[in-house]
């Protein structure tokens, strides 16, 4: 299963768009988002896919109502999903997951600090696919997560906006 990771968007529509096409160009089965949508508009832009959406809150989101008026399935981390034959964890940052949780988990998928991770460790895929919205770093980045290795590549976004 191929799976497309995407995280803090941060309300950046053009970088959301690219995103999504990537993943349509990759025909994904499924995206996960764990948080720092920030506004209710961007939820919209991301609700073009019309696959299977996971999604937990990030500490950016603070019209949760609103978003979740719009994204139903979004809630709170930790968020437990069974997908590919694989036991992912989705919380929005690594040191909110509790180690139960991890143990759970074959994947653990997190963001909140933009920066990648792609490592295994004590035989799990610990997966933060960095920042969508390239605020932070300059670098607007995405995952395609498979669940056949695991294994996931990180992807570069490129888009027209000046």
């Amino acid at each position: 299963m191929l799976i497309g990771v995407i995280s803090d968007t941060h309300d950046r529509l053009p970088m959301i768009d690219a995103a999504l096409d990537l993943f349509a160009r990759r025909a994904v089965d499924a995206v996960i988002h764990p948080g720092d949508f920030v506004a209710p508009f961007a939820v919209r832009a991301l609700l073009k896919y019309k696959g299977p959406l996971y999604a937990t809150y990030g500490n950016n989101d603070g019209e949760r109502a609103g978003l979740k008026t719009i994204m139903p399935q979004v809630v709170d981390g930790p968020l437990r999903l069974s997908l590919g034959g694989r036991s992912i964890l989705v919380h929005h940052f690594i040191d909110w997951c509790d180690p139960n949780d991890i143990d759970w988990a074959d994947i653990i998928i997190t963001g909140h600090t933009h920066e990648v991770v792609n490592r295994f460790d004590h035989g799990k895929l610990f997966l933060n696919p960095g920042e969508c919205c390239g605020w932070v770093h300059g670098r607007c980045t995405v995952a395609l997560l498979d669940t056949d290795g695991p294994s996931a590549e990180v992807c570069e976004l490129e888009t027209l906006e000046k």
